[in-house]
């Protein structure tokens, strides 16, 4: 693979725009994904932040659900934020009647874990595989991972414990939106393992 790795951006529905900002930024060639054929053609994949049931909705009718588990089983490296974390998780609660996950990410997540939009909120989090400075993070109508699985990595915590981020093997996935606060070293990390693949 070229020093520019070619990684797609999940484009059904999210913050699209904003993922493959940063990722160009970073010097990556960034298609966005909508289709099994576009998917066949990138090396990574980001499942942004937006709503999990539409976005699995719309990944079922546009014929990618089984693609991109294939592709997650087959070990590509895929970042999920925010309603992407919750794609990843092998398990959720407080989903819609009948959602599904591509899972993948031996956790259990929980949906709206801290309420509704009005509930937003920015805290600063020690992420110990990023370094200093701390991570200036945006939770939206914010996920929780409540399980970890054995070989799960918890990279980042809330001051109480609860678990905001997690890896495991070419998976990453956070609670909050780094996309939209100029912080880009998640993303770097994602860069670099797609490079490793």
């Amino acid at each position: 693979m070229s020093k520019r790795p070619r990684v797609g951006v999940l484009a059904l529905q999210g913050d699209v725009r904003e993922h493959a900002r940063v990722l160009a930024d970073l010097g990556a060639d960034v298609d966005l994904v909508r289709r099994p054929t576009e998917l066949a053609d990138v090396h990574g994949l980001v499942i942004p932040g937006g709503e999990s049931s539409v976005i699995d909705k719309l990944s079922r009718a546009f014929g990618m659900q089984g693609p991109i588990r294939e592709a997650i089983a087959a070990g590509m490296p895929v970042y999920g934020t925010c309603a992407g974390l919750i794609l990843l998780a092998d398990r959720i609660t407080d989903g819609i009647e009948g959602q599904e996950t591509f899972g993948g990410l031996d956790v259990t997540v929980q949906r709206n874990a801290f309420g509704g939009q009005v509930e937003s909120f920015e805290t600063d989090l020690d992420v110990p595989l990023l370094g200093d400075p701390p991570v200036h993070a945006v939770f939206i109508r914010a996920p929780l991972v409540l399980t970890v699985g054995a070989g799960v990595e918890t990279v980042a915590s809330l001051d109480d414990g609860r678990v905001v981020a997690v890896r495991h093997g070419t998976l990453l996935g956070t609670s909050f939106h780094p996309e939209v606060t100029g912080e880009r070293r998640f993303h770097e990390v994602f860069l670099d393992t797609v490079r490793a693949a």
